[in-house]
């Protein structure tokens, strides 16, 4: 079953549990989907994000492995070029650095240097982001980096139906794919199905109708822009927020025929800003909507420095609804751009 978004009377599920929901399910119909990772197993997870799976279905396939990023993920690309699913858990997204070797020169490329006959039905799941104090070494946002990579699709589900949605779809896909959780967005609830069912790769979702300006907001700062976007109905300012969801491959259509109606764009995601996947999006909707644009495309992102450890100022480095407003009401010409 393939569903575009949740009906108005489905239940509520915390966006960890739709984690481990979407995984149960998948493994119940698909005896070759396995999980791997540190802790995957009795814990349950760093987070509790995979509870309940290693009771249900054992350590043959809900396995805990050693402290080693680069074994977790050849482990992964081993079984997917011989017929499994596997999904692999990199515990901190700080940590795929380790692995990238695997990732990239090996999950991402094998299909093309094998002409398209070798399958590499490869997820691999991580957690980002900042907000848990957690310091400059397990708070960082590298989406950017992968998906710089061909041959790799990326995830970042912003709501706990597409938590659900994308894993699965993930899961299925016959190519590597990565699924970016947000460790502040754990604990969200929303509508989520109990049925299994697939949320489309490469789909952004419209998460508000508006006329004055296009923001399109990745991840966690979808919430954040949302918030900002209620603020700025009351100053008259309608802002049409845009979730991705997929970030590799990008739906330029859907945001660029946004910007085509509003005229106006504001692109705000949690990673450093310069270099970060904002920059891309803001030069795809000036490449394909420059004529529609009454003023240049903004970016609001982290500064560029490692993330702070201290609570106060991890909260001033992450932006926040206050600071999508002041950007909105900058391209608007109400007061200076605040980056």
């Amino acid at each position: 079953m393939t569903t575009t978004e949740a009906t108005p009377d489905a239940r509520e599920l915390m966006y960890l549990l739709a984690v481990s929901e979407a995984l149960a399910q998948l493994m119940r119909a698909d005896e070759s989907v396995f999980l791997a990772g540190e802790d995957v197993g009795a814990a349950g997870g760093v987070f509790g994000t995979f509870s309940g799976l290693f009771d249900e279905f054992g350590q043959r396939r809900v396995i805990d492995t050693p402290i080693s990023e680069q074994a977790i993920v050849g482990l992964g690309v081993g079984a997917a070029v011989s017929g499994l699913r596997p999904v692999v858990d990199i515990m901190f997204m700080d940590f795929v650095l380790v692995a990238m070797d695997q990732i990239a020169n090996q999950a991402a490329k094998l299909r093309y240097m094998f002409g398209g006959q070798a399958k590499v039905p490869l997820t691999i799941t991580t957690s980002a982001g900042a907000g848990l104090s957690a310091a400059a070494q397990h708070s960082q946002s590298l989406e950017a980096l992968l998906c710089h990579v061909p041959g790799l699709k990326v995830v970042y589900p912003a709501t706990p139906y597409d938590m659900k949605g994308l894993l699965v779809s993930c899961v299925r896909d016959d190519n590597p794919t990565i699924v970016i959780m947000n460790k502040m967005l754990l604990g969200a609830v929303g509508p989520v199905p109990e049925e299994l069912y697939e949320t489309p790769l490469g789909e952004a979702r419209i998460a508000r109708s508006g006329s004055d300006i296009t923001i399109v907001a990745v991840g966690r700062m979808v919430d954040e822009a949302l918030t900002a976007a209620a603020t700025l109905a009351g100053e008259g300012v309608e802002c049409e927020v845009i979730d991705p969801r997929t970030l590799q491959p990008f739906d330029t259509e859907t945001v660029v025929g946004s910007v085509r109606r509003t005229n106006h764009a504001l692109v705000v995601h949690e990673a450093v800003r310069f270099g970060g996947i904002g920059a891309e999006i803001a030069a795809q909707i000036q490449e394909e909507a420059f004529d529609y644009l009454d003023a240049a495309v903004a970016r609001i992102g982290a500064p560029f420095c490692p993330v702070p450890f201290s609570p106060a100022l991890e909260q001033l480095y992450v932006p926040d609804a206050a600071r999508i407003a002041e950007g909105v009401r900058g391209v608007l010409g109400m007061n200076p751009v605040v980056a």
